[in-house]
């Protein structure tokens, strides 16, 4: 896998946070509680996923900063 950049590092850290801290929701709307799912989320959003192309990575990078800047993530939910 290449290099992680400073974003993608950011949001992999966000998305963990909110998994330790049962935050974490799957797509049915559930709480996740497996570690390798919580995984597999964190490198979608942060667009490090080697089971994707490089543009759907970008893609999903950027749907993931667009949500992030509107307060949408669990820990702005939160504040």
């Amino acid at each position: 896998m290449p290099k992680e950049t400073k974003g993608q590092k950011e949001t992999v850290d966000r998305v963990m946070h909110e998994y330790k801290h049962h935050e974490l929701k799957s797509g049915s709307g559930k709480t996740v509680k497996n570690p390798k799912q919580a995984i597999a989320i964190a490198l979608h959003e942060a667009g490090a996923s080697n089971e994707q192309s490089p543009a759907e990575n970008r893609k999903a990078l950027a749907k993931t900063k667009a949500k992030e800047r509107k307060g949408e993530t669990a820990r702005d939910r939160k504040k």
